[in-house]
C-alpha cells in the first residue's frame, strides 16, 4: 500500500465532473478519481477550512464513529474494476478491535481528511489509474497537470457547493 494525500479537486473540462486528485508523498504519482459533486463540495470545504452552521454528511459520519467508541484508523482504496474504484474504512477502538466498512473512495477521502487519517492506495489501483509526474518525457504534461490542479479555487465550485447545500438542507 502506498500512502497518498489529497492534492486538490479539479473539473473534467469535457464533462464538468469533479475529480479528486491524490498524490504520493514524493509527488511522483498522481491518481485522479472522478467523484460526485456532493463529495467534491465536502472535500473542498475541508481543504479550505470552510465551516457550516450544521454538520454535513461526512461530519456526521465522523461524529457517529467517535460516539460509538471508535476512530478512523485509515482508508484504503484497494480495488478497481471497470473504472469503478472500491475503498474500505478501517475503524479501531481503544481495545484494538478493528472494523472494516465498505465505502466509495470519494466518501472515504472526505471522511479521512476530516480527521487527518492516512489514505492508502493498493499497487493494483495505482498501476491502473495513476499518472506519472516524475518521468522526464512526461515532465511538461505532468507540470501542466500540477499547475491546473493548483490553480483551482473554491470560487470555481461556488455553484456546485451552493447546489449541494440546498440539496442537504432539503433532506
Amino acid at each position: 500500500m502506498i500512502e497518498m494525500k489529497v492534492m486538490g479537486i479539479a473539473l473534467d473540462t469535457r464533462t464538468g465532473s469533479p475529480i479528486v486528485v491524490l498524490h504520493d508523498k514524493d509527488n511522483r504519482k498522481a491518481l485522479p478519481i472522478w467523484i460526485g459533486s456532493a463529495e467534491a463540495s465536502a472535500i473542498i470545504r475541508k481543504i479550505e477550512n470552510l465551516t457550516v452552521a450544521r454538520p454535513m454528511t461526512h461530519d456526521l459520519i465522523i461524529d457517529i464513529i467517535k460516539k460509538t467508541g471508535y476512530e478512523l484508523d485509515r482508508v484504503e482504496i484497494n480495488d478497481v474494476e471497470k473504472e469503478t474504484y472500491y475503498a474500505t474504512l478501517y475503524l479501531k477502538n481503544d481495545d484494538g478491535k478493528e472494523i472494516e466498512i465498505d465505502s466509495r473512495p470519494s466518501d472515504a477521502i472526505a471522511v479521512a481528511i476530516r480527521v487527518d487519517a492516512p489514505i492508502f492506495i493498493s499497487a493494483k489501483v495505482l498501476s491502473s489509474g495513476s499518472v506519472s509526474t516524475d518521468s522526464a518525457k512526461d515532465e511538461e504534461e505532468a507540470q501542466e497537470f500540477k499547475n491546473f490542479v493548483q490553480s483551482i479555487k473554491p470560487s470555481d465550485f461556488a455553484r456546485l457547493m451552493k447546489e449541494n447545500d440546498q440539496h442537504e438542507s432539503d433532506q
